[in-house]
C-alpha cells in the first residue's frame, strides 16, 4: 500500500474533505467542518494534511495556529502552537500506520513554521488513541478536561452523557519525542516496570462473564512511577454495559484528576497480557511537587 500524504491549498479539494468526514460524523452540521473553513485554514498558518491511495482519498488530519487558554495573559507569541482539531481515517484504513503518518507530516509542519508544540484532545479510555498518542508520538498528559464538550448531542463528542477528554501536549523538537519516532529509545515493558516496583494503584477484578471492574479506591504509588489501568476495548463495554462504562468513566475521572494534581504525567502506554488477560495501562511518572512545568525539557 502505497500511501502518499499531501497539503490541500485549493477551495476544490476541500470537498473531499468534507465527505470524508461524514464517513465518521454523519451529516451532522455541528460536527463536520465545511471547506470553506478548511479553505481558510489552510491559507492562513492552519493546514489539511490528507492520505491517498492513489486518488482515493483515505485519512485527513486539520490543524491550526493557537496560543494556550493557561497563559492566557502573555503575549500570544509565548504560548504559539498547533491545535491538531481533528483526524479521520476511513476504517478499511485504520490499524496502518495512516494516523500515525499523518501525525508526522504534522509535526515536520510544525518545525518547518518554528512551533514546538502541538495540541489536541483525546478520550482518555480508548486505548487506540492511548496507544498511538502516548506510546508511538510520545506526548505527555498533565491536564484532565471534565465533560469538555459538554454532557448532552449524539454528535459522538458525547459518550453516555459524558465527553472527558486528555489534553495531549506533544513537544515535537523533544528528545525523548525523536527517540520514539526513530525507534532510538529503550522503552520498558510492563513486567520490567512491575520489577522496578511501580505500583498498579487501580488494581481490576474480573467478573466471571469477563468484565473488567476497577478498583474501589488508589493505592499509593510506591515510587515515582505509578500504573494505571483501563480497559483494552471501552467502546465495546460502553455498547454492552454501559453502567460499568459509566463507572469506569468517573473511576479514570477520580484517579488521573488526584494524581495530576499531586504532580504526575502520563508518559507511557502499555498494553501487554498479564496475569493470563489482555492488559492496558497508563504510566505516571512524577515530575516535582510544583506539578507540570509547561516547557519541552521536562521528562527527558
Amino acid at each position: 500500500m502505497a500511501i502518499e500524504i499531501r497539503a490541500l491549498q485549493s477551495l476544490a479539494e476541500m470537498a473531499g474533505v468534507v465527505e470524508l468526514q461524514k464517513t465518521y460524523w454523519g451529516n451532522d452540521l455541528e460536527s463536520v467542518i465545511p471547506a470553506h473553513m478548511l479553505f481558510s485554514l489552510a491559507k492562513h498558518g492552519g493546514h489539511v494534511l490528507v492520505a491517498f491511495d492513489g486518488d482515493k482519498m483515505v485519512g485527513a488530519l486539520i490543524g491550526f495556529l493557537g496560543t494556550s487558554e493557561r497563559e492566557s495573559k502573555r503575549p500570544a507569541m509565548a504560548g504559539l502552537q498547533i491545535v491538531s482539531k481533528r483526524m479521520i481515517v476511513l476504517s478499511e484504513y485504520r490499524n496502518q500506520g495512516v494516523g500515525y503518518r499523518l501525525k508526522l507530516a504534522q509535526r515536520d509542519m510544525a518545525i518547518t513554521q518554528g512551533i514546538r508544540l502541538v495540541t489536541w484532545t483525546f478520550d482518555p479510555l480508548l486505548a487506540p488513541n492511548a496507544h498511538l498518542n502516548v506510546r508511538k508520538l510520545g506526548v505527555l498528559c498533565s491536564v484532565y478536561l471534565e465533560d469538555y464538550y459538554g454532557v448532552e448531542g449524539s454528535n459522538g463528542l458525547v459518550t453516555l452523557g459524558s465527553s472527558d477528554r486528555l489534553l495531549a501536549e506533544w513537544w515535537v523538537t523533544n528528545r525523548r519525542v525523536e527517540e520514539r519516532i526513530l525507534g532510538s529509545r529503550t522503552d520498558l515493558n510492563l513486567e520490567q516496570y512491575l520489577g522496578a516496583d511501580t505500583t498498579i494503584i487501580n488494581p481490576t477484578t474480573m467478573t466471571d462473564d469477563g468484565l473488567l471492574v476497577p478498583a474501589e479506591t488508589a493505592l499509593a504509588p510506591a515510587t515515582a512511577m505509578a500504573l494505571v489501568e483501563i480497559p483494552v476495548d471501552y467502546a465495546r463495554m460502553v455498547t454492552h454495559n454501559p453502567d460499568m462504562a459509566r463507572r469506569w468513566r468517573l473511576h479514570i475521572r477520580a484517579v488521573l484528576t488526584q494524581h495530576f494534581s499531586r504532580g504526575y504525567v502520563i508518559t507511557d502506554f502499555l498494553r501487554s497480557r498479564h496475569e493470563g488477560r489482555d492488559r492496558a495501562f497508563y504510566l505516571l511518572s512524577y515530575d516535582g511537587p510544583g506539578g507540570v512545568q509547561t516547557d519541552s525539557s521536562r521528562l527527558n
